[in-house]
């Protein structure tokens, strides 16, 4: 694969800059996707994003709705983990009584 000289290389990710319009690419190495594209009219002169008020409360909508829902995950993965067991001594036994009925 050739890189060009204007990208970052790391090991999960690639930032490239686009030579015609200077945007800044952010490509996923393992699903080749891209994940972010910043213009140039969106970055500061260091290259990193300018953030708004905007963002900021996309931002905190998403990190609520995050809290909103983690009791009923938690809740989710508790029902998994407790039908697990009953399905693992379900298995269990099966295969005690498959055994006995070998051994007779």
């Amino acid at each position: 694969m050739h890189v060009p000289k204007n990208v970052e290389m790391d090991s999960k990710q690639l930032e490239i800059s686009c030579p015609c319009c200077a945007t800044r690419l952010t490509i996923d190495v393992r699903t080749e996707s891209v994940l972010r594209a910043r213009r140039a009219e969106e970055t500061d002169a260091t290259g990193k994003p300018k953030v708004g008020e905007k963002d900021w409360s996309e931002a905190l909508g998403r990190v609520q709705k995050r809290t909103a829902d983690a009791p009923s995950k938690l809740d989710e993965a508790l029902q998994k983990e407790r039908d697990k067991r009953s399905r693992l001594d379900d298995l269990f036994s099966q295969a005690n009584e498959k055994l006995k009925r070998n051994e007779d």
